[in-house]
C-alpha cells in the first residue's frame, strides 16, 4: 500500500502541525510504510490564497501523479475531489470555537468547509480525547467508529535536551504561535509581581503580541518582556535547556505540542486547566485556570523558589513522557489505520 502525505505545511516556517507532519513522515518510514511526501515549495502554506490553491487543486493531482493507494490529509483540510481514499487528522476544532477574530473567509474555509468534508473520509486520526469530543459534538453525523485518537509525537531531539540550569537570568518560556487563543497576555499579568523573571515567547507573531506588548507596558514589565518570533529549531532547544519553567496557559489547545515538549524536555511546567492540556499534562504539572492570574503567579514563583524540586521532579516524569509521547507508537497506529482503509 502506497501512502500519500500531504506535508506542505512542513514547509517553510512550520509550527505545532509542520512539525507533526515532519515527526510522522520519519517514523511511518522508519515503521516500513511506502510513503509519498507531497508538497510544493513555490506555494507558501501561510498565505490563504496559496493553500486553497494547494488543497483542492495541486494536492490532488500529486496524489494522482503519485499513484498512491490512501492519501493522508494531515493537515485538517481536504480536497473536494479526493483522488484515493482519504484519511485526515483534525488537530483541533480551532476555528469554529475560539477563532472569531480571523477573517471570516478563513472562519468559513477551515471551519464548516472542512468540517463538511470530513464525512467523505475513510478514517478520521485526532490528537487527543478532547478534539474526538469537539469533532463529534460539532458534527454528530459522523460514525463515531471511524475516529481515533492517536496522540502526536515529540521529536527526538526535543527528548534529547540537555538541561543546563540558568540561575542568574530565571525565565518563562512560551512556545508556540502568538495568537489570542494561547493566552500570553494572562503571563505577562502573571509575572508582573515576579521580581527580575522574564517572560520569552517564542513562534509566529500576530497582531496579538501588539496587545500584549502594550500591556506590558501598562504593568511596567515591557523590559522582561520578549517575542522572539519565529526561531530556528536549534534555538527553540537551546531555549528548553535553559527555561526555569515552561507555561502554557492557553485557552484551547486539540493537542497543546508546548506542554508535551516540555514535559519530553525535562522542563518544570505549569499549564492551563482548559481543553486538551488536562488530558496531555496527566497529572504531571500543576493546572491553573485560564484566568487565576495569582494562581499563576503562585504557581510560577513556586517554582523559581524551589528550582532544585522542581528540576527533579520534572527529570523524573520525563522517561514516562517520552513513552507516551513517541513518534513510534504512533506510526504503528497510523500503519493499522491505513490498512483498514478499504478501497
Amino acid at each position: 500500500m502506497r501512502v500519500g502525505l500531504d506535508a506542505q505545511l512542513a514547509q517553510g516556517t512550520a509550527t505545532g502541525i509542520g512539525e507533526y507532519v515532519a515527526g510522522l513522515a520519519q517514523a511511518l518510514r522508519e515503521a516500513g510504510v511506502d510513503l509519498v511526501l507531497l508538497s510544493e515549495r513555490r506555494l507558501d502554506p501561510w498565505r490563504f490564497d496559496r493553500r486553497v490553491l494547494w488543497d483542492q487543486l495541486v494536492l490532488p493531482l500529486a496524489a494522482r501523479q503519485a499513484r498512491v493507494d490512501v492519501l493522508h490529509c494531515a493537515s485538517g483540510t481536504m480536497p473536494l475531489l479526493l483522488p484515493a481514499p482519504a484519511v485526515v487528522t483534525v488537530h483541533d476544532l480551532a476555528w469554529l470555537r475560539v477563532q472569531s477574530h480571523t477573517r471570516a473567509y478563513a472562519r468559513a474555509y477551515f471551519g464548516r468547509f472542512s468540517l463538511a468534508r470530513y464525512a467523505h473520509a475513510r478514517r478520521i486520526a485526532v490528537d487527543s480525547s478532547f478534539s474526538r469530543d469537539e469533532l463529534l459534538a460539532l458534527a454528530p453525523h459522523l460514525d463515531a467508529a471511524r475516529v481515533e485518537v492517536i496522540y502526536p509525537g515529540v521529536a527526538r531531539d526535543v527528548t534529547l535536551v540537555a538541561r543546563a540550569r540558568d540561575d542568574e537570568a530565571p525565565f518563562v518560556l512560551a512556545v508556540g504561535t502568538v495568537e489570542p487563543r494561547k493566552n500570553l497576555a494572562l503571563l505577562v499579568r502573571a509575572i508582573a509581581p515576579l521580581p527580575g523573571v522574564r517572560l520569552i515567547s517564542a513562534g509566529p507573531l500576530t497582531p496579538y503580541r501588539d496587545a500584549c506588548l502594550a500591556l506590558a507596558r501598562e504593568l511596567g514589565v515591557a523590559e522582561r518582556v520578549v517575542f522572539l518570533g519565529y526561531v530556528p529549531r536549534e534555538a527553540v532547544l537551546a531555549l528548553y535547556a535553559r527555561a526555569a519553567v515552561a507555561a502554557v496557559p492557553s485557552r484551547y489547545e486539540g493537542f497543546g505540542y508546548g506542554a508535551a515538549q516540555a514535559l519530553c524536555a525535562g522542563v518544570p511546567l505549569v499549564a492551563a486547566a482548559a481543553a486538551s492540556l488536562p488530558e496531555v499534562v496527566a497529572g504531571a504539572a500543576p493546572l491553573l485556570g485560564p484566568d487565576d492570574v495569582t494562581g499563576w503567579s503562585d504557581a510560577l514563583r513556586a517554582v523559581l523558589d524551589a528550582r532544585d524540586a522542581a528540576e527533579a521532579r520534572a527529570a523524573g516524569l520525563r522517561a514516562a513522557s517520552i513513552e507516551r509521547f513517541g513518534w513510534p507508537a504512533s506510526a504503528r497506529r497510523f500503519a493499522r489505520l491505513y490498512a483498514s482503509v478499504d478501497g
